[in-house]
């Protein structure tokens, strides 16, 4: 399969959020309709395309592997397709979620990276569904209770909270920073 871009995007060797970074920034000087390759290395990525393609209105083409290099396509929106980026807004700090943990009250933390990134590191008792499988996995959690979505940075669990909340869960929060800055115990091969 032979696929012409009008841009090709160097995102190798970044970690989230950084190829969603460069590829917000580059899709900004094409023109509606024109194809971005974004060559990335993280396995998160692919999620994290589909999601914010999704969240924009640009279109997400697919994904090639060659190698250990994803090849993202993403489609340029029309300004009638395209839609401002949403953030969500319902946000918990990690001094909160750690004073919630630590006071041992019963919560519910689901981590959305790879599981990879969970297995070498994870909240004590947090459920890891990867943001690409969020979408088939949703029977797996509880509407009525109180979830607390982590990533590593806190982009992926910002689109997470939103597919969660379309979904009709009421009761989200979006962990910010992520993993990256938590202090807390955890469990894994650290």
């Amino acid at each position: 399969m032979s696929i012409t871009a009008n841009e090709v995007l160097d995102a190798k060797g970044l970690a989230c959020p950084m190829p969603i970074v460069k590829t917000k920034k580059a899709i900004t000087n094409l023109e509606a309709g024109q194809v971005i390759e974004v060559q990335a290395t993280d396995k998160g990525s692919t999620a994290d395309m589909k999601a914010w393609a999704e969240s924009t209105g640009n279109q997400y083409l697919g994904t090639i592997e060659d190698g250990d290099v994803l090849k993202h396509y993403l489609r340029k929106a029309s300004d009638i397709e395209e839609k401002a980026e949403t953030k969500y807004e319902d946000v918990l700090n990690l001094d909160e979620l750690r004073n919630k943990v630590d006071g041992e009250e019963s919560i519910s933390v689901l981590d959305v990276r790879e599981s990879a990134e969970y297995a070498f590191g994870h909240i004590p008792g947090a459920v890891n569904i990867p943001l690409g499988e969020l979408e088939e996995r949703f029977e797996e959690l509880n509407k009525d209770e109180e979830i607390h979505v982590i990533c590593r940075t806190g982009s992926r669990s910002d689109l997470a909270a939103q597919k969660l909340s379309e979904k009709g869960f009421k009761h989200v929060k979006n962990v910010v920073p992520g993993m990256s800055s938590w202090e807390g115990q955890t469990e894994g091969n650290q």
